[in-house]
């Protein structure tokens, strides 16, 4: 949205009278505006750097462009970050400086001083988008009151006949609606949409997988597979097998090609790789886990298992430092950006921390963490896997928003678990509670912890 259009000249004397005898608007209030802001946005910009570089285009997807900013030093300045970014050059004010000299710019702006008055004006990159918005919310109210002032100065003319004028108008607010920050176009009506919908039937129709696979040719059978935009949730009691169940479905996502990431706020990147290993090599965890474990056979199982398997996996593992929704979602913002996103696995939501309020509940915070996950999922299009836990007495906790933002809810249970000498031991229940896309079921997969993987009975 540009902001540089050219305004005819306008009178500055509050006190002299229009074309009507009228005492003329006040043209000597100030633009809206906040150079606040704009210096923020740009030290955002210099200080996404090295593990912070993911902020960078975080701030520029919100849309700001240079010619947004109130202060022509500002737009300047802008542009040579961008120019930067765009050569694969750094960003910091050091280089600013630079191709700003380059440019024969620097003094114009300020100086390499003013650089740092701006990087010292944000306290993290993180905060770049936020400011961003302010900028560009300042800068639509500058647009809409250049578009008011030329319908005026039109109107008071009295050039050209009501069918002119009528255009002018018409044509103004179509501009500046269009130039809203955050307006979406008109959504399609459903003749647009057809086309799509009988190809898709088609693939349903024919038997074809439309979705991403689970792993498990049943549940995959009975849920037509992870669809984007939507969530499923698999809940179970500690220790029942939750997270082996959604990593495993995490690898047989990505065998199918599709982007994955992990993201795990319960183990280490090292315990979720030797799981991996464990179910894809077929070697028991507790060899991968003690000194002296591992045979000269199951050696060379590893290696193939890096030449064959994890180099080409499409499949991240995200560790974060804190627990908090922003980073899991920035994260997942960085993929898409980096190729692409299919689906995101959360382990697990009454881990995910949010911004608080001193009268929040626990059910209130985990229904904020389960409703900013479904938001992202459609506006990542991608599938999020959320898990759960489950209290001793089998009910999720806070369960009424989780399930009411999930597409399909998987609840976990071991017969054995209890039971030792149970007739169906080494067998789990994936018990299918809530099914949008089709019908509710349980289906029985052969749980085999000791490879930290869950298989088709079949395949026992």
């Amino acid at each position: 949205m540009s902001t540089t259009r050219a305004l005819p000249p306008q009178r500055h004397n509050a006190d002299d009278p229009g074309p009507d005898g009228a005492a003329a608007p006040d043209f000597m209030r100030r633009p809206p505006q906040s150079l606040e802001a704009e210096q923020a946005v740009l030290g955002a910009l210099m200080l996404s750097t090295g593990g912070a570089n993911r902020y960078f285009a975080e701030t520029l997807e919100t849309g700001i462009t240079a010619d947004e900013y109130y202060r022509p030093a500002h737009s300047t300045i802008h542009r040579a970050i961008c120019a930067l970014y765009e050569a694969r050059e750094p960003v910091e004010p050091l280089a600013v400086a630079e191709e700003l000299t380059r440019r024969g710019e620097l003094a114009k702006v300020g100086g390499a001083s003013y650089l740092h008055t701006c990087v010292q004006a944000v306290p993290t990159a993180a905060n770049g988008a936020y400011y961003a918005d302010i900028v560009r919310a300042k800068a639509y109210r500058r647009a809409a009151i250049e578009s008011a002032q030329r319908i005026l100065q039109y109107a008071y003319s009295e050039v050209g006949d009501e069918a002119d004028v009528r255009s002018l108008v018409e044509q103004e607010l179509t501009d500046i609606a269009a130039g809203m920050p955050g307006l979406n176009a008109a959504p399609p009506v459903v003749g647009d949409l057809y086309l799509d919908f009988v190809a898709e039937l088609e693939e349903v129709q024919s038997g074809r997988q439309i979705g991403i696979p689970y792993g498990i040719t049943d549940l995959d059978a009975v849920t037509a597979g992870m669809k984007p935009g939507n969530v499923t949730v698999i809940a179970a009691q500690s220790g029942v097998g939750k997270s082996t169940l959604a990593l495993n479905a995490a690898v047989a996502a990505a065998k199918s090609g599709a982007k994955v990431m992990f993201a795990s706020l319960e183990m280490s990147s090292t315990e979720l790789m030797t799981k991996v290993a464990a179910a894809e090599g077929q070697i028991a965890l507790h060899h991968l886990t003690r000194e002296g474990g591992l045979t000269s056979e199951q050696w060379q199982t590893i290696e193939r298992l890096g030449r064959e398997l994890f180099r080409t996996l499409p499949l991240r593992v995200y560790r974060p430092e804190g627990a908090a929704l922003h980073d899991v979602e920035s994260a997942a913002r960085a993929c898409v950006r980096d190729g692409g996103l299919d689906l995101l696995v959360v382990d697990y939501l009454q881990l995910v921390e949010v911004e608080q309020g001193r009268n929040t509940t626990r059910e209130q915070a985990v229904a904020t963490v389960s409703r900013g996950l479904k938001n992202l999922s459609v506006q990542l299009d991608c599938h999020v896997i959320a898990l759960s836990q489950l209290n001793d007495d089998g009910m999720m906790r806070e369960s009424r928003a989780i399930k009411n933002d999930a597409s399909v809810v998987i609840k976990v249970e071991r017969p054995d678990l209890d039971e030792p000498e149970s007739p169906r031991a080494g067998e789990v229940d994936l018990d299918i509670q809530k099914n949008r896309f089709g019908p509710t079921a349980t289906v029985t997969a052969a749980a085999q912890m000791h490879y930290s993987r869950f298989i088709d009975m079949s395949q026992t």
